[in-house]
């Protein structure tokens, strides 16, 4: 690896309060667009595994009182589905609608972009 010798070095400052004299630190002014941008293919999907594992546990509901014809063990199957597809749908709507209504601490960058 060639290395560079006539590279010139400027000294820092002994103390970071003596260098910014009470102004704002630039390292921190700078927010990345990430967090302004919503996404949206991920909301929807959110918003359909909800919906999907609403009705699969509906569905387990009516069978396991009788409402609906069907065996005990179609009616475990449906619940659990329902379970695998209404958890992560809540939890990233959930983190949707925070992001959405300005709470602090929720970002749309916590939402995967697909």
């Amino acid at each position: 690896m060639a290395s560079k010798r006539n590279v010139r070095y400027s000294r820092l400052p002994v103390d970071e309060d003596d260098y910014y004299d009470g102004q704002n630190d630039p390292r921190f002014d700078y927010v990345p667009k990430t967090y302004d941008k919503v996404p949206w293919k991920s909301i929807c999907l959110a918003l359909f595994l909800l919906l999907l594992g609403c009705l699969l546990l509906l569905l387990s509901f009516f069978i396991f009182t009788g409402h609906m014809g069907g065996d005990s063990s179609q009616a475990y199957g449906l619940l659990g589905l329902g379970f695998l597809t209404f958890l992560p749908g809540f939890y990233e709507t959930r983190i949707a609608y925070y992001s959405w209504r300005g709470t602090q601490g929720y970002r749309f960058a916590s939402v995967p972009d697909y």
